[in-house]
């Protein structure tokens, strides 16, 4: 069924020429030195089965840096790391940039349980980021006959490609090629490399190393993907319950001056039970926020009589609960 598509996606596989070319700053920066393939597939079987206890999101995209785009996905992978007990580490944008690329996904699968990248992996000549990968760990690209069979069932016809034919090779179908090409590793399930979370998305979720999934560039699309993911990761969450990381909220009338030295003594003493202390200015408001962040919840309740009675104020569920009436704030500023 697939004859002519395979020819074709065997000559966009071919080796390229610049694949040996690492930039001499960037080697410099962190030397990439290839092992053997078994080195590779082992690894990536240790981390497939790690417990999950640190993550880092890896933003791709000039579009970003330059401005263009507003990078969101970081902010709600965040929220996705904390309501399912992960701690996020380390957040980075990067350009669509081959060296840049292999140096910060090999640095992150390394150092945390958990990596996701977001963007690069669309049709255009820029979109490198499967590449960049495959290359980062020693793999090859190749074509996802179920993927490319999920884009030809789900795809529409397109007005502005009214003669696109799936059996006849064109720049249009070596561009949607690109994009079910994916890094492999033979001597692993390729059920344990592509995830398909949608019957709806002809795009598997790309597991590279066993810890780094690759995922698209649409905010619609990554927050899909990542609530889809939850399933999986659970039996490999240090909670497998899921319940996540809690935060609880004081409301302090006092200046972040006045409270420090409490705050301080507090954070020592509340450091063994892997909870955090934290202090945020409100400027132009009547009320600072003052924070307990940790997975032990009845250990933080605990602290809560403690904490309103030493800042002066109360526990809320949001940071405006407690101010008062813009009303109030004026006539009180006027006097």
């Amino acid at each position: 069924m697939f004859a002519r598509v395979n020819q074709l996606a065997k000559y966009l596989c071919r080796p390229r020429p610049n694949y040996g070319h690492i930039r001499t700053a960037t080697a410099a920066r962190s030397p990439w030195i290839p092992l053997p393939m078994t080195s590779y597939t082992e690894t990536a079987l240790a981390n497939s089965k790690k417990t999950i206890h640190t993550a880092a999101c890896l933003i791709i995209g000039d579009e970003v840096l330059g401005g263009k785009t507003v990078d969101t996905n970081s902010a709600f992978f965040s929220k996705f790391c904390f309501s399912i007990g992960v701690s996020l580490k380390r957040v980075e944008v990067i350009a669509d940039d081959e060296s840049e690329i292999i140096e910060a996904v090999r640095r992150m699968s390394e150092r945390y349980d958990f990596v996701v990248t977001s963007g690069g992996i669309g049709p255009t000549h820029d979109d490198i980021t499967y590449q960049s990968i495959a290359r980062a760990f020693g793999l090859k690209l190749k074509l996802h006959e179920e993927a490319l069979a999920r884009m030809r069932s789900l795809s529409k016809p397109q007005q502005a490609q009214r003669d696109f034919d799936w059996d006849t090779p064109s720049p249009a179908l070596t561009a949607r090629l690109r994009m079910v090409q994916i890094p492999v590793d033979d001597a692993i399930p390729l059920k344990d490399q592509a995830v398909f979370l949608a019957d709806d998305l002809w795009l598997p979720v790309s597991v590279v190393n066993g810890n780094v999934y690759i995922l698209p560039g649409v905010p619609t699309l990554f927050e899909r993907l990542c609530n889809a993911l939850k399933p999986l990761l659970k039996p490999r969450l240090a909670d497998p319950m899921g319940e996540g990381i809690h935060r609880l909220l004081f409301a302090t009338p006092l200046y972040e001056s006045t409270i420090a030295p409490y705050l301080t003594e507090l954070a020592a003493r509340v450091e063994p039970q892997g909870v955090k202390v934290g202090s945020y200015p409100r400027w132009g408001k009547k009320r600072n926020t003052v924070t307990l962040v940790g997975k032990d919840l009845k250990f933080m309740e605990s602290l809560v009589d403690e904490v309103e009675k030493n800042v002066e104020g109360r526990r809320v569920t949001r940071e405006d609960e407690d101010d008062p009436p813009e009303a109030d704030v004026e006539s009180q500023s006027s006097k």
